[in-house]
């Protein structure tokens, strides 16, 4: 589904139950939220978009509908334990609210309740539906090609950096996605005349000592992938980062806010957004089989300008232009 056809849907599906919303449903519905990240963080970066949406849509939390959330703190080895008691609760829809573990997760254990994914990559490549257009038993959702982001952020980061040689790829090596994605990653990085090394974090404790090893490799930028790891620690990495003196490229705009350098990678807020619409769909009665994935294609490219000026780069005008937003 292209994103077009999204916001046209999205449109009609806005303008049509505000009214019956404002009626008192005969039941409360119950949304399961699967997240990997703490209570303290939230459900996830742009999670609010759903809850959003669903006011849009006449959902009113405590008298249309009820969330309830597991957190798994970080910890992907507590996804299937949290996922599992989500299942036991017999909610009419779980939402798994972010990454690619927590909706492989919940796949595992339930065949039967309905599931609604956000921000996962290539969720055909992974094994979470069989197609875009008819993804097959329980689960439906939004994704975005991993591999191509990648290839992206390689082609960005040496646009301001044009005699860069060595690329670090920060990656948490226990999150499944990141096998295919640094394979992928070689051949764009050969395009571009790059080397890259790959930097494995697993918690904030290998931070240091990953960063100390990239610039004895003389790596001389970063891609730091979306991983849940990465996001909650995101103060202490971009403080180190910031202390090696490496620019880095990242795949949220929320380290870009804090003071990363720069980030591309899909909208979240549009992926809530839909996750939403399929969710008030599948309340009505539709099955997941039958709604189609989203493919996102918008992607947001944001620069610290900021940033650039205290490692001593001059980001081109050309790149200036093509950005989403620009932080002075």
């Amino acid at each position: 589904m292209n994103r077009r056809a999204f916001v046209a849907g999205l449109g009609a599906v806005l303008a049509g139950p505000l009214g019956v919303g404002a009626q008192q449903r005969a039941k409360i519905y119950r949304v399961g939220v699967l997240s990997p990240f703490p209570s303290s963080f939230g459900p996830g970066p742009s999670f609010e978009a759903f809850r959003r949406t669903l006011r849009e849509l006449g959902y009113v939390e405590g008298r249309d509908v009820a969330l309830d959330y597991r957190w798994a703190d970080g910890r992907s080895d507590r996804l299937a334990e949290l996922a599992a008691e989500l299942v036991r609760l017999q909610p009419d829809v779980i939402l798994s609210a972010w990454g690619t573990p927590s909706a492989l997760a919940i796949k595992k254990v339930t065949s039967t309740i309905p599931i609604v994914f956000a921000g996962v990559g290539n969720a055909v490549g992974n094994g979470l539906i069989d197609s875009l257009a008819r993804p097959g038993g329980n689960l439906t959702g939004s994704t975005f090609i991993t591999e191509e982001t990648t290839g992206k952020q390689l082609e960005l980061l040496k646009a301001v950096i044009p005699k860069i040689a060595r690329v670090g790829m920060v990656v948490n090596p226990s999150n499944p996605v990141y096998g295919p994605v640094l394979r992928a990653s070689e051949a764009p990085a050969r395009a571009l005349g790059l080397q890259l090394s790959v930097v494995n974090v697993q918690g904030a404790d290998d931070f240091e000592s990953a960063l100390r090893v990239a610039v004895q490799e003389r790596v001389a930028g970063l891609v730091v992938a979306r991983d849940t790891v990465l996001t909650i620690n995101k103060s202490r990495l971009l403080t180190l980062v910031a202390s090696s003196r490496l620019p880095a490229i990242y795949g949220l705009r929320e380290f870009v806010d804090d003071g990363g350098l720069m980030s591309y990678g899909p909208d979240l807020v549009e992926m809530y957004k839909w996750a939403a619409y399929l969710t008030d769909k599948i309340l009505r009665g539709a099955k997941p089989a039958n709604l189609p994935v989203e493919q996102i294609t918008k992607f947001d490219f944001v620069i610290n300008v900021k940033t650039a000026k205290a490692l001593g780069l001059t980001i081109p005008p050309s790149l200036l232009l093509r950005a989403d937003q620009v932080i002075e």
